[in-house]
């Protein structure tokens, strides 16, 4: 199996646009993830084909909508027509339950005030609250009486309306985490690009091209996400921890047990549990954790322990935000066990402006526009342009498709793009792409990328500000050393240095010859100081004579000195 599936879309003018969409899910995971299927799901996919185009329809509706309880008056569509004559197959299969047990919570949540005072009339008189009291007071006075889930017709024996259970919410999300790949994306993407407010690359889909690779993932992420849930619940990081499954050898998964790892261990630090904290800190084993667990040790004393790891982190070829880190702590913990400090070697300076504004104001744009000449314009591009052309002369590596990168139509970037091999598996065509640079191609191949793929979504081309204009201008002004340095120091750590870019950038394609036909400007306002990630650029500027400059602004009605 080997195509190219370009973005689904249904016509916004077919009233049944979403039963369309979830078709093609189905399709999609029957025929690519059948053998992660159980007997049940199977058959889901069977019985739903097998319904009247009125009952696919309605559960759509419902699974579309938040929750899995709906008053069964208020599903109304034009195009479904009578909701309970479509509903009535879906509660012959079970999968929708039309007299379920409620708690209080939903007994409060599915009904308006008017009828919660005259479903629980006798209990509001027996509390001495008045009939006419608020819905939050009737709660908090009623719902410790009532422990117990009831049927609707025993909260509230006269209801003129019916509440459904969807049953089925379930399987309808693990279908739809083994098509996306995560449960952050839901059916909207669809009804995005229908409304043509997201365009997609095309890539080939392999056997290869899915999430998961067995069933086994498919629970695994499951277990992940939802411990998730229970943490932001407030559950407890201990007891969370002892449920955390392994994640064997797939990264990917293992990534986001790390990332769980971290939150819990975080957890735990905030409410001072900070023997677990070192542990989950030591099992997530990221960039992260390492550094959190070396300031739990120097918070708890333990300075020894603390010097032995961060050397043993500092030996291990960190990446810059972690050396920066360690580089800070270890000073520290030298003094403390009375060992001779090695001085951090120092920042370079960095050229460095004064100026005075009227004010106060969006403070870059000010900056922009006081800068600005005709021959000399000042952009605002933050990190949107070293960035885009990146993305843009590398557009093919990065779309690159490798098993376990892209598993369905609507990726704006690879699911690895973050991953620790993400640059190690495509440095061929990353070497490929930046050796334009050296021929004198890129030019041509980053001017005909943006004509060909504008407007598609791309974790790196911000279409709005990186417009044909200023790309051709910024690459008759940039030479071609300075971007390659750039794109390497972003392919180092993609994650981490696509931030903290200059805020603005002004080209000057006029300039005397061997003089910089343009400067990068950091804009600081009253009060504002450079962040770690802006000091890792200037750094790197320095050592690549890139020009920039970092411009403090007060406000010509303040007082305030420059910092």
């Amino acid at each position: 199996m080997n195509s190219a599936f370009a973005t689904p879309t249904a016509s916004l003018d077919d009233p049944f646009y979403y039963l369309t969409n979830f078709r093609f899910v189905l399709d999609w995971v029957g025929e690519r993830h059948a053998d992660l299927l159980s007997a049940d799901e199977r058959d889901f996919l069977v019985q739903f084909e097998n319904l009247p185009r009125s009952s696919q329809a309605l559960l759509v509706r419902m699974v579309m909508r938040k929750g899995e309880l709906f008053r069964l008056g208020k599903l109304s569509y034009a195009e479904i027509g009578d909701s309970a004559t479509a509903v009535a197959p879906l509660m012959s299969l079970g999968w929708v339950d039309s007299d379920p047990a409620l708690s209080v919570d939903e007994v409060f949540h599915q009904l308006r005030l008017a009828e919660l005072r005259q479903a629980l009339a006798a209990e509001i008189r027996a509390a001495g609250v008045s009939v006419s009291s608020a819905k939050t007071v009737l709660y908090d006075t009623l719902a410790s009486a009532f422990n117990e889930p009831k049927r609707l017709s025993q909260w509230w024996p006269g209801a003129n309306d019916t509440v459904l259970r969807l049953t089925v919410m379930e399987t309808c999300d693990r279908l739809r985490l083994m098509f996306f790949g995560n449960l952050r994306q839901d059916w909207a993407e669809f009804v995005l690009t229908e409304l043509g407010l997201q365009h997609f690359e095309v890539v080939p889909f392999t056997s290869h091209s899915r999430a998961f690779q067995s069933r086994h993932e498919v629970d695994t992420y499951l277990v992940l996400h939802h411990l998730r849930q229970r943490l932001d619940e407030g559950e407890l990081p201990a007891d969370l921890y002892r449920e955390v499954p392994s994640t064997s050898d797939n990264r990917w998964l293992a990534t986001r047990r790390a990332r769980l790892l971290l939150q819990l261990g975080r957890e735990a630090e905030r409410s001072g549990d900070s023997a677990l904290a070192l542990t989950l800190y030591g099992d997530a084993d990221s960039s992260e954790a390492r550094i959190r667990q070396l300031r739990v040790l120097e918070r708890a004393g333990e300075h020894q322990a603390a010097f032995e790891r961060a050397t043993q982190a500092l030996d291990s070829s960190p990446n810059e935000t972690e050396h920066q880190a360690l580089a800070r702590l270890l000073p520290r913990l030298q003094r403390r066990l009375k060992m001779p400090v090695v001085p951090s070697e120092p920042e370079p300076a960095h050229e460095r402006w004064d100026l005075v504004l009227p004010g106060p104001q969006g403070v870059e744009r000010a900056v922009a526009q006081a800068l600005s000449k005709p021959q000399a314009p000042v952009y605002y591009v933050e990190n949107s342009l070293i960035t885009g052309l990146f993305g843009l002369l590398c557009w093919s590596a990065i779309f690159a498709p490798l098993p376990g990168a892209f598993f369905h139509p609507f990726h704006n970037a690879p699911a690895d793009l973050y991953r620790d091999d993400f640059v190690a598996r495509r440095r061929d065509a990353f070497d490929a792409c930046l050796a334009r640079l050296e021929d004198g191609g890129y030019r041509e191949v980053i001017q005909a990328t943006w004509r060909e793929k504008f407007g598609l979504a791309s974790p790196f081309v911000h279409w709005p500000i990186v417009d044909e204009a200023l790309v051709e201008l910024a690459l008759e002004c940039i030479p071609a050393e300075h971007l390659r340095a750039c794109f390497e120091r972003l392919l180092g750590d993609l994650k981490t240095n696509r931030a903290g870019l200059p805020d603005l950038i002004q080209l000057m394609p006029d300039a005397p010859a061997g003089t910089p036909r343009y400067r990068m400007i950091e804009v600081k306002g009253p009060g504002d100081r450079l962040q770690d990630n802006q000091r890792r650029w200037l750094t790197f500027f320095h050592r690549h004579e890139i020009p920039v400059a970092v411009c403090y602004v007060c406000w010509a009605d303040s007082a305030e000195p420059m910092p």
